[in-house]
């Protein structure tokens, strides 16, 4: 029998239990193949690290998880590695930048099951109250800054939804470093939190837009990324910076939207926040040979895609991106189409640093007080930066 651990999506995205769509993908794997047995078990997004990490810890490892990372178990020699399970005609279909995040020193284990990418969201009808052009949706920070003053005046209140209190907020940190020109590692995979160009992004958005308040009454860094979308769908918010997910909770609000590039310094950002759930398989249990005969089912193009359509999210592997980029005009998956198209140049989270886990949650923790009145934002950035580099010391130890 194999265990299988994966990320619980429905709750979020109203389309049924994700436990539910696996048990049927493992129905139609049996009639195939009736001699390997699959036991899932479905895990909130935000339980699932820790609990897989408790039973791997207890020596009860399942033999594939869906997480958000992967680098501390490939360093500790628990996993497979991707082409001992996956034939190189499925690893080439993967597209190339997931393919590439996937990996801990130039070895793929991460297998990427569903992606999303970050881009600007705005209530259009809200832009028409405020004198905004629907049409013409904010390309530079500068424009920004107009865009959500007119809001402001026109009484909508939240212009722009800053969410820098929750335990993705990275996600939401990284958004605006790639849009500042920085980011969270550089060219050899060290950490830049501290680079000018970072600290000159957060003291923008204090002095800019969170201190003029055109990010609503509640502070950013009490701000969860559920709260702002939750906002953003009734109707109080007119900008932010989302995923997909978004647009069916929108939908499910009557807020009419509308989606561009993130906008940077003097022209839209040339790169996003890409998010990525991998899938692992781990060699405890010694199942090699059942779990690549059922990854192999898992990652053919049509169950790929049907995951991806029915939670909104990106499909992982290029001829499963082509198919959804052909479809007909009005069917559901066309709206996934500019997400697709900044796929191949996303920024990802550096998933394939062992200390990634560790510095994720540093950064989730401290990055809200940035914005706070009268921050020291290179002090906050260099505290950070201290201890990502700690942590990345004692992660790595005497391996680099």
């Amino acid at each position: 029998m194999l265990k299988l651990v994966a990320a619980e999506y429905g709750d979020a995205s109203d389309t049924g239990s994700t436990q539910r769509y696996w048990n049927e993908l493992v129905a139609d794997f049996r009639l195939e193949h009736p001699e390997i047995i699959i036991d899932v078990t479905t895990l909130r997004w935000q339980d699932a690290n820790a609990e897989v990490a408790r039973l791997v810890a207890e020596g009860n490892a399942p033999d594939i998880a869906q997480l958000g990372a992967f680098a501390d178990f490939a360093a500790a020699g628990q996993l497979y590695r991707a082409e001992e399970l996956l034939p190189i005609s499925q690893l080439a279909d993967f597209v190339p930048s997931l393919a590439i995040a996937g990996e801990m020193r130039r070895v793929q284990y991460g297998m990427p099951f569903a992606a999303r990418i970050g881009r600007l969201f705005y209530n259009t009808d809200l832009f028409e109250d405020a004198g905004l052009d629907p049409k013409a949706p904010p390309e530079t920070w500068e424009e920004l800054l107009e865009a959500a003053t007119a809001l402001r005046t026109a009484g909508v209140p939240t212009p722009f939804a800053l969410p820098l209190g929750h335990d993705d907020a990275a996600g939401e940190a990284l958004m605006w470093m790639v849009s500042g020109g920085g980011g969270l590692t550089d060219n050899t995979g060290g950490y830049t939190i501290n680079s000018p160009m970072n600290a000159s992004t957060f003291n923008w958005l204090r002095d800019e837009l969170v201190g003029p308040g055109l990010t609503g009454e509640r502070p950013p860094g009490s701000t969860t990324r559920a709260q702002a979308y939750a906002d953003f769908a009734s109707g109080t918010v007119g900008m932010l910076f989302a995923d997909p997910v978004l647009m069916r909770q929108a939908d499910r609000g009557q807020v009419a939207w509308g989606i561009a590039e993130l906008p940077g310094v003097a022209a839209p950002s040339t790169t996003t926040l890409g998010e990525a759930s991998w899938l692992m398989a781990f060699n405890e249990r010694g199942h090699r040979d059942a779990i690549g005969t059922f990854l192999k089912y898992v990652f053919t193009s049509e169950n790929v895609n049907s995951f991806a359509e029915r939670w909104e999210l990106l499909p992982v592997t290029t001829p499963a991106s082509q198919e959804m980029q052909d479809a007909e005009e009005g069917d559901a998956a066309v709206r996934l189409t500019p997400f697709l198209e900044s796929l191949p140049t996303a920024t990802f989270f550096p998933v394939g640093k062992v200390s990634w886990g560790r510095v994720s949650t540093l950064v989730a923790q401290g990055i809200g007080a940035t914005v706070e009145p009268g921050s020291n934002v290179p002090g906050i950035l260099a505290d950070l930066q201290e201890q990502a580099e700690a942590a990345d010391l004692e992660a790595l130890g005497p391996q680099e």
